[in-house]
């Protein structure tokens, strides 16, 4: 079995360390359409003698709930009609791995199966694995990394529930953009989480200052999509069960506040599965390249859905805030919202629309089904955007959630690359948003209106 490096674990040195009473805790988790990992924490020595050939089971309405796991109408998987019957956890053994900011504990990541063992569709890991095989049947492996930022407050998580997330303190009060004192300040939280995944598989890269007050970004090392996928999923759960045992919080809200929102940037390019550059030839673009950026362009707006699958995602696209609004690409462009970086082997396209809120599984899938709707159909890509995309004539991105949902629903090419099965069960998860956002009166409204209206 191939592990992406020597410091994840094989079920042999597993079995050693549960043996030696070193681990006595093993995580089985999955991410859910919202991006979080769920599952299971089981005895060490039961998943030895059960779990580790059988597997365990949970509860399909895993993925048919809202965030606050309600569960919700709408979805053809799963309902009140059908029982809310089991799935199966299989493990990627190739994801097993320490998590030494828990005592004692493994884990290992799961695909989802029906009890047939036919595979769950809508599970965003299989949803990727599916493009990952039509990139494969190409003779191609996709390689990806996410720039996933956050902000981080001294309040814990506990408190800030009691502040109604208001008023919070952040761990800085200025723009600490690059600021080396600014992650001073920070240091001893970012420094945790860079040692604590290290330990966990991950390549870290290192940390940095954001521009909204207490905001940050820790870097990693790009690795093929899924693995990416999966570390980003990891990386996401850890940091904020590292930052809640040290009586802080961390956010990931794609708008927090009026400030700078939390972005993820996502940069993914090809290689042949022998590892050649396809993307770059002859000191410039390979046409290959071009036809898989303008697939992407051209359906960034129908696909925006997955790189933003929230109300709260919107609020991010504000001219001017580093946050892309015009679907257009650019050399080294900050401003657009597809942008081309490095050349030869470190050629890639960074795609800025994402926010914190991401799941970084339908994103990455939606990048790949884009660019390969390119490359099939031999798009032609437009002019690059010189300048400040801003004040361009470009196309806008969607402006709203309910937008995002309309293009998805009605996206042929969408539903080629997904089936129905799949765009069916995310619109819906855009209609359960919708519909609870819709029945709320916002804090806006009444300041607004209590008095003055």
């Amino acid at each position: 079995m191939t592990t992406p490096n020597d410091r994840y674990l094989t079920p042999e040195q597993l079995r050693l360390l549960i043996d030696d009473g070193h681990i006595d805790t093993v995580v089985m988790a999955f991410t859910d359409m919202q991006g979080r990992l769920q599952g299971k924490r089981l005895h060490g020595r039961y998943f030895l003698d059960v779990a580790l050939e059988a597997g365990t089971e949970g509860c399909n309405y895993l993925l048919a709930v809202d965030i606050d796991m309600n569960t919700v109408g709408g979805y053809a998987m799963s309902s009140w009609d059908k029982g809310y019957g089991d799935m199966e956890f299989v493990p990627d053994w190739s994801t097993l791995r320490l998590l030494t900011h828990m005592p004692a504990t493994a884990m290992v990541q799961c695909d989802l199966v029906w009890l047939d063992h036919a595979p769950v569709l809508q599970s965003p890991r299989t949803i990727l694995r599916h493009q990952l095989d039509k990139v494969a049947d190409k003779g191609m492996v996709a390689l990806a990394g996410t720039e996933l930022e956050f902000i981080a407050f001294d309040t814990s998580y506990e408190d800030a529930h009691h502040l109604g997330w208001r008023d919070l303190t952040p761990v800085n009060q200025y723009n600490v953009d690059y600021s080396i004192l600014g992650t001073s300040r920070t240091e001893p939280l970012l420094r945790d989480i860079r040692n604590h995944m290290y330990a966990a598989g991950l390549d870290v890269e290192g940390a940095k200052g954001e521009c909204n007050f207490g905001q940050h970004e820790i870097g990693f090392l790009y690795a093929d999509a899924m693995t990416t996928a999966d570390n980003h999923s990891v990386y996401k759960t850890a940091a904020k069960e590292i930052a809640a045992q040290r009586g802080q919080a961390i956010t990931f809200m794609a708008k927090y506040d009026q400030r700078e929102g939390n972005s993820c940037h996502i940069h993914l390019s090809l290689r042949g599965d022998d590892g050649d550059v396809v993307f770059w030839a002859d000191d410039r673009r390979t046409p290959l390249y071009d036809q898989f950026i303008a697939g992407v362009l051209a359906t960034l707006r129908e696909f925006t859905l997955l790189y933003a699958p929230n109300v709260n995602s919107y609020k991010r696209f504000a001219a001017g805030s580093f946050a892309p609004t015009a679907v257009a690409w650019g050399l080294d462009n900050r401003t657009c919202a597809v942008r081309l970086v490095g050349h030869g082997p470190s050629a890639r396209m960074e795609n800025r629309l994402p926010g914190g809120d991401v799941n970084p599984y339908l994103a990455l899938a939606g990048m790949l089904a884009g660019g390969l709707h390119g490359i099939d159909t031999g798009l032609a890509l437009e002019d690059e955007l010189v300048g400040n995309a801003y004040d361009s004539d470009k196309p806008h991105v969607p402006h709203t959630l309910r937008e995002a949902r309309e293009l998805f629903a009605t996206s042929a090419i969408a539903r080629a690359a997904f089936g129905d099965e799949v765009v069916d069960h995310y619109v819906n998860m855009a209609d359960v948003e919708l519909t609870s956002f819709d029945a709320h009166v916002t804090d806006w409204e009444l300041a607004r209106s209590f008095e003055r209206m």
